[in-house]
């Protein structure tokens, strides 16, 4: 009983810790982000707290700390990657996204029969069993999942097909498919100069670059790029992340792949 409660102990002290360094260097270096939807499962699950690195492309317009910054364009860092999940400020309502970038400026992008095509090339997926999670309201908007297995009532098992997309880089990813959707097949979009094409990997359950502004994501400018997200640092099943008997004990520094 004992090692139990010194293990519950060290827990809360680390979120706590991690919750004062959030608060102290959110400006400079990195921005709390919590998981609020089901669109980048099973890569990203609802509940789940990380930190963006604010550093990894530079500063942009909306990022930025300091008193003078770019009206457009980055100031320092990398440049972004095919296959990094990253944080970013939707264009028309402000709020603040996480999805996996696809394409990049001067890429074609399309959906073929639930399949990614880029430049005109397959992405090739293998197939890798399935996601399974129960039929109930998860997080603090009490959303439900899509699942591949016709209606499934509470409490009951929703199914996903689960398959490992490699991109053209050699980024692989964990992508989900509920069945045929209406973003299944698109017509091809073109990546304008500055500008990137972000999906969900949860495929079926994502409102992304698929979908044009405002409703949708549509291409996103670079001066709206928060960051990119490394690690998961803990994760809540709960309502809320203060619920920590619903923490998930396999989540705690979790690589993002």
């Amino acid at each position: 009983m004992s090692e139990i409660k010194d293990g519950l102990v060290e827990t809360v002290k680390t979120v706590v810790y991690a919750l004062l360094i959030a608060g102290v260097f959110r400006t400079l270096f990195f921005q709390p982000f919590w998981i609020p939807t089901g669109s980048m499962k099973d890569t990203l699950l609802i509940g789940d707290f990380l930190f963006v690195n604010k550093m990894a492309y530079g500063y942009s317009r909306y990022s930025c700390p300091f008193a003078v910054c770019p009206i457009s364009g980055r100031i320092l860092g990398d440049e972004p990657e095919r296959g990094d999940v990253i944080v970013f400020r939707h264009p028309s309502s402000g709020a603040d996204y996480v999805k996996r970038l696809i394409g990049l400026p001067g890429d074609t992008v399309q959906m073929k029969s639930g399949l990614l095509y880029l430049n005109g090339e397959e992405v090739p997926q293998v197939p890798a069993g399935t996601y399974e999670e129960l039929y109930q309201r998860q997080g603090s908007q009490g959303t439900t999942p899509i699942c591949a297995n016709g209606a499934v009532g509470f409490g009951g098992t929703c199914i996903k097909e689960r398959a490992i997309e490699t991109l053209p880089n050699g980024v692989a990813h964990s992508v989900l498919n509920a069945g045929n959707g209406g973003l299944d097949n698109t017509p091809v979009f073109t990546v304008p100069e500055g500008h990137y094409f972000f999906m969900g990997d949860n495929r079926d359950n994502s409102t992304d670059s698929r979908v044009a502004q405002p409703v949708g994501v549509g291409f996103v400018s670079e001066q709206y790029l928060l960051g990119r997200v490394d690690r998961v640092m803990f994760s809540s099943a709960g309502k809320s992340l203060l619920f920590f008997w619903t923490w998930r004990g396999d989540r705690f520094f979790k690589a993002v792949e």
